[in-house]
């Protein structure tokens, strides 16, 4: 049977194909290397005390919609305020109903650095990213070859993207360190059947060589889970679901800021 990932990325390579068809390969890597309002990303990350990375997502493929009905516009403007460190969207269409406009409206309207989450396996998705005015790309390690993580991981430094590299599992972990990743996202989720176990990151973290940044992603939902990673040294987050589903994502941002204690 296949996995959700089987799947997810079956309908990414179809909206590829349909991609190049309505902008060419050239326009869009022209596009790319013009860009220089690059908002950094990784320098935001960088920065003391807890980072929160707020994901505007609209649905997920094992829980469908979470709010379907969101204004990308409104609620980045809701994290800015709230003190999020960056903004993730997610601009995957078939399983997560987000799009390129989500993007392009939640970054026009904050003046945060934007990662573009999705399921990126080629260069034209690279160049993409950097003609919508991401600042940021996801590179999943599982999803990828040796080959391919590499070259894509490379191409988006080249052309002024940072990289979030996310990784799963221990064999994730060793092919995010061969590569040398500077920021290190671990998912909490197993993107293969959704399941999440909220000690994933603490457990690949303890691996990774020392002074890794990195990211917990995934399972995210209280004050409480925040501190447990804190405890063990993480202090990057990227959360999407519980904020998403709040009726108010600015004061729960703040609240989780101010009881975590944290500086900017």
């Amino acid at each position: 049977m296949s996995s959700f990932l089987d799947k997810i990325l079956e309908a990414k390579k179809a909206e590829i194909a349909q991609s190049k068809q309505l902008t060419a390969f050239d326009k869009v890597k022209q596009q790319a290397v013009v860009r220089s309002d690059y908002r950094g990303f990784k320098k935001s990350m960088d920065q003391s005390g807890v980072r929160i990375i707020a994901e505007i997502k609209r649905a997920s493929p094992s829980k469908g919609d979470i709010r379907s009905d969101l204004s990308p516009s409104q609620l980045a403007g809701a994290y800015e305020r709230g003190g999020a460190a960056a903004l993730s969207v997610l601009t995957e269409p078939a399983f997560f109903k987000g799009s390129v406009q989500d993007f392009r409206q939640a970054r026009s309207s904050v003046k945060l650095p934007v990662l573009r989450k999705d399921f990126i396996i080629e260069p034209y998705q690279v160049y993409e990213s950097a003609a919508i005015g991401a600042d940021a790309i996801l590179l999943i390690v599982r999803i990828l070859d040796d080959e391919n993580l590499h070259a894509l991981y490379h191409l988006a430094k080249d052309i002024g993207l940072d990289v979030l590299v996310e990784v799963f599992d221990l064999r994730d972990a060793e092919r995010a360190t061969a590569l040398n990743a500077d920021l290190i996202g671990i998912n909490n989720r197993d993107l293969a059947y959704f399941s999440t176990d909220v000690n994933q990151a603490v457990r690949i973290a303890a691996v990774l060589p020392e002074g890794t940044a990195t990211v917990a992603a995934s399972g995210i939902h209280t004050v409480a889970d925040i501190t447990f990673n804190l405890r063990n040294d993480i202090r990057r987050f990227l959360i999407g679901e519980s904020l998403v589903k709040q009726g108010d994502p600015e004061a729960t941002l703040r609240e989780w800021r101010s009881q975590c204690v944290c500086t900017d």
